[in-house]
């Protein structure tokens, strides 16, 4: 198919390019390139660098599919920057349909986020019927997004899936994370690893057996599979939710001693107090991809972290040769 990728300079949506390759498909590259980084691009993919306002030049009567990586996600800077997230994340979006629209095309892959559900009431696996209640500018966009599209599948005929984000972690092919800053729990335990610096833990007296936060990790790969098969699964006039996580947790704690264990380094940590908002157990159910999609996570956390540190390692070894 020929595929239009938006955000595809970024961690996931790189990672899924480079999948998209690999099966044949001819993919072209829409980011702006503020966060994403250039050589993340995959060799064979075609790279615009341009705004989501300029999704309409890029295009062409002939596309079958969009995926839509591109958006911001801090949740800490939405808070304090609001209307970034809702112009680029929620405008952004919206100027894209109205692009698909005018060209015909009617299937899109959205990158959307466990965000969406807000602080869980209990610690059970969430579901896609859960309801969502966002505690934040970055989840509530995410959320008027999957509505957005919903609306779209009705009014026009996309046929649209959703795909909701837990934690996603490791490294495919090279392609890992590389935020500034960084917020994600396992490249920054990586980097203490590395430099000896102490990782901080935000909170030890959440209602879990150790006390840290417990989180479902996901290998970027695995994330990456459920795009591909969700792209087949797009339906004329539809809009489908998917929740993807492994369906199992593992706490902070659990996180530091499995890197402890493959890069064969002490982790110093600092215990902090609770970030506000932050659940203690956030896990999904993910039954319904597994039924409907036939998508099955297959790497463990180990796996994850083992990726993870070889491209932490390859990352800092082409720093210093530079």
């Amino acid at each position: 198919m020929k595929l239009l990728v938006t955000g595809g300079a970024g961690y996931v949506g790189s990672v899924v390019t480079a999948l998209l390759l690999e099966a044949g498909h001819d993919v072209t590259v829409l980011d702006d390139l503020s966060t994403g980084h250039s050589d993340a691009v995959p060799a064979g993919a075609r790279a615009v660098a341009a705004d989501l306002a300029d999704a309409a030049e890029v295009l062409t009567p002939d596309t079958d599919a969009v995926l839509h990586f591109a958006a911001k996600s801090l949740v800490g800077e939405s808070v304090t920057s609001p209307g970034k997230y809702w112009r680029t994340n929620v405008a952004g979006t919206l100027a894209l349909l109205e692009a698909m629209t005018r060209h015909g095309v009617d299937r899109l892959v959205f990158s959307s986020t466990a965000a969406v559900y807000g602080e869980p009431a209990t610690g059970a696996p969430l579901r896609e019927d859960d309801p969502p209640v966002p505690t934040n500018p970055y989840g509530a966009g995410k959320l008027a997004v999957d509505r957005m599209l919903e609306s779209w599948a009705h009014a026009h005929g996309l046929g649209a899936v959703s795909l909701r984000y837990f934690n996603v972690a490791g490294a495919h092919r090279g392609l890992g994370e590389r935020h500034d800053p960084e917020t994600h729990l396992l490249p920054n335990l990586l980097r203490a690893a590395l430099e000896g610096t102490p990782a901080r833990v935000f909170g030890t007296d959440h209602p879990t057996p150790d006390g840290t936060a417990v989180r479902d990790y996901l290998h970027v790969a695995d994330l990456a599979d459920a795009h591909l098969l969700a792209l087949d699964a797009a339906a004329p006039g539809t809009h489908k939710v998917y929740n993807l996580g492994t369906g199992g947790g593992h706490s902070v704690r659990e996180v530091i001693d499995t890197v402890r264990a493959v890069t064969g380094r002490p982790v110093a940590v600092e215990d902090g107090p609770r970030r506000p908002g932050d659940p203690s157990v956030l896990v999904a159910s993910n039954d319904r991809a597994r039924t409907e999609l036939g998508w099955e996570p297959r790497r463990s956390l180990t796996g994850t972290v083992a990726d993870a540190w070889e491209f932490t390692l390859a990352r800092a070894a082409a720093a210093e040769s530079a």
